[in-house]
């Protein structure tokens, strides 16, 4: 074994695949399977559970995973220990809900940038649900995730709460207005969002179990649809005094239950947090306090 083997290693679990895993690492599947392989040999154990569809760390897969990143967590201490400089480098996965690229996304990667600016971040947006799975199977360093959280296998850092509102068509003058509408009509996210999962909570509250759905997978998708008189969704009043106040659109406020949400940023406990994932959240606790 060495260090490249448990970089196919990595690669294979966070792809999911030895075929991506071979494009990401520059080489040939046959060889990513054979140092699979010879891992499997050395453990004397199945390190993944193949499938036709997909490839998934078995439970000896994540004990190993989580000496990998050990492993690779000495020897970033080592590099920055015995280089010529105190300079914190390296690549960070972060995950978060579309709403929260867009609104956080720019001034984040902004202050990341110049404060660390040997620090590179990847953003991926994702429901709750596959954002947490990303995170617990060593896909993501760390996701910004609506609260509560209830995994023990996952440190939580308060971002911040924001309230969430419904937001209709200009035509629409009332929530009671909008709730007469036969049929009713909503714009939502994929199943699993956080905003789609607290508008269907309020419809169930009124007495409405079924109404019309149209998917979308932008913000910009939903709001357009909105002003054009499809539908309504519910969205983060941040997001639309933002970038949406001058839009044909109407909002309204929700019964506080529903209304405040809050924002944690979730991490693994069992791994060392990396130079660069230190780095990524004392960037995040700057713009935490500043809010």
């Amino acid at each position: 074994m060495n260090l490249n083997d448990l970089k196919i290693f990595e690669a294979v679990a966070n792809y999911g695949s030895f075929t991506k895993a071979a494009e990401a690492m520059y080489t040939v599947q046959s060889n990513v399977t054979a140092r699979i392989k010879s891992l499997e040999e050395e453990f004397d154990a199945a390190l993944f559970s193949r499938s036709s569809r997909k490839v998934e760390l078995t439970q000896a897969g994540e004990t190993l995973m989580l000496y990998s990143k050990k492993l690779n967590h000495l020897i970033e201490e080592a590099k920055q220990s015995i280089g010529k400089d105190d300079v914190v480098k390296g690549q960070i996965k972060i995950g978060a809900l579309e709403t929260m690229i867009a609104l956080k996304g720019p001034e984040l990667v902004n202050s990341l940038a110049n404060r660390f600016p040997h620090v590179h971040m990847d953003f991926k947006s994702d429901t709750k649900e596959n954002l947490l799975n990303e995170v617990l199977n060593y896909r993501l360093d760390a996701a910004f995730i609506p609260a509560p959280l209830d995994l023990p296998q996952l440190e939580q850092f308060k971002i911040k709460t924001e309230e969430i509102i419904a937001v209709v068509p200009f035509t629409c003058k009332s929530l009671q207005d909008l709730l007469k509408q036969i049929p009713l009509k909503a714009i939502v996210f994929d199943q699993g969002c956080v905003f789609r999962s607290r508008l269907d909570s309020w419809l169930v509250s009124k007495g409405i179990s079924r109404y019309h759905k149209t998917e979308m997978n932008s913000i910009e998708g939903v709001i357009n649809f909105i002003e054009s008189g499809i539908g309504f969704s519910f969205l983060p009043k941040e997001i639309i005094s933002t970038f949406y106040s001058s839009r044909n659109i109407r909002t309204f406020t929700l019964p506080k239950e529903l209304s405040i949400m809050t924002t944690i940023l979730a991490y693994r406990k069992d791994i060392p947090i990396s130079p660069a994932l230190n780095a990524f959240l004392s960037v995040c606790d700057l713009h935490a306090k500043s809010d």
